[in-house]
């Protein structure tokens, strides 16, 4: 077999640090967005800097996975092709990688802010514990994936720092578990159409359908009630001569944010719709990318919540 190129290498180390997936650093954004800091330059690039150290510490727990998971995933249909598991790239390589990018992420959170580096830090520990004994606990292994989102939001507030709404987090707990059970769900629809035994991920032996079909339903709940009381606790607009005049007083403040509700109730509804219909969501990242419907919601809910924090 023929030595591959730098070139080559470095596509594989890239392909194996699954770039889609940096999409969930973007939470570390969410505490800079809500409290109305988004266009402060020396925030907004504080802020940058943060995800861009997230997605190198992600990116190394990725690696180590991989190399742990190697010959699991060669039993399975679609992580068979993962560079690791196919033998296109080096477990001593892969790690060798991993290193770096884990000093690089970790050093560079030290120096950028003295806080910041304390969540980043939980977030690869806690990974490390998921990866090796955690994920085959039924259920915590769903919590642990919640959490991880939790330190990305703590981690984007602690490094500018600014005050989280305690209802801005519990919306992030019931998202994730929403997305955790969720890719668990699709995981068993997967490899029961390919065939397959589920005990290439010996986890989903212990999720019933009808246990994951009551979490999911569960977690879509929680996280549309919790996001529409922080929707409504979101501070009012100043009351402005217009309002005042030409509005009751009951809604002389109104409370925008509200507006926003019905798409987050689209988008969880398209999601589950996503699941039980089209089969897929073992990748929530690919199915934001490939589902043109929920990829407009979650836009269209960007757009209309930056306006209304910063324009209106």
């Amino acid at each position: 077999m023929r030595k591959p190129t730098m070139s080559q290498v470095a596509f594989l180390i890239l392909e194996s640090a699954r770039p889609r997936q940096w999409l969930k650093n973007l939470s570390l954004y969410a505490p800079l967005v809500f409290w109305g800091e988004l266009f402060r330059p020396d925030g907004f690039s504080k802020v940058s800097k943060a995800v861009v150290l997230f997605c190198f510490v992600s990116s190394a727990v990725y690696l180590i996975n991989d190399v742990i998971d190697a010959d699991r995933d060669r039993r399975h249909p679609f992580k068979k092709n993962r560079p690791i598991a196919a033998g296109k790239l080096s477990a001593r390589l892969a790690l060798f990688a991993a290193a770096i990018l884990l000093a690089l992420g970790l050093g560079a959170a030290f120096f950028l802010e003295f806080y910041f580096f304390f969540p980043i830090l939980a977030y690869f520990l806690l990974q490390i514990f998921y990866s090796f004994w955690l994920r085959q606990v039924i259920i915590l292994d769903a919590l642990v994936i919640a959490f991880g989102f939790i330190l990305r939001v703590f981690a984007g507030a602690w490094v500018l720092p600014v005050p989280l709404s305690s209802w801005l987090v519990l919306s992030v707990i019931g998202l994730a578990l929403l997305l955790a059970f969720g890719k668990r769900r699709s995981e068993r629809t997967i490899l029961a159409a390919e065939g397959l035994s589920l005990k290439t991920r010996k986890i989903l032996e212990h999720y019933p359908d009808t246990l994951l079909d009551a979490t999911i339903s569960m977690s879509a709940a929680y996280a549309i009630i919790s996001y529409s009381l922080f929707a409504f606790q979101t501070s009012p607009l100043p009351a402005t001569p217009f309002f005042e005049t030409y509005l009751p007083a009951t809604i002389a403040r109104p409370k925008l944010m509200m507006l926003t509700v019905p798409l987050v109730i689209y988008s969880v509804a398209r999601y589950l719709y996503v699941i039980y219909e089209k089969k897929e969501g073992e990748s929530p990242e690919k199915v934001l990318l490939s589902d043109y419907p929920l990829l407009a919601s979650v836009i269209i809910w960007s757009l209309s919540v930056v306006g209304i924090i910063y324009w209106l």
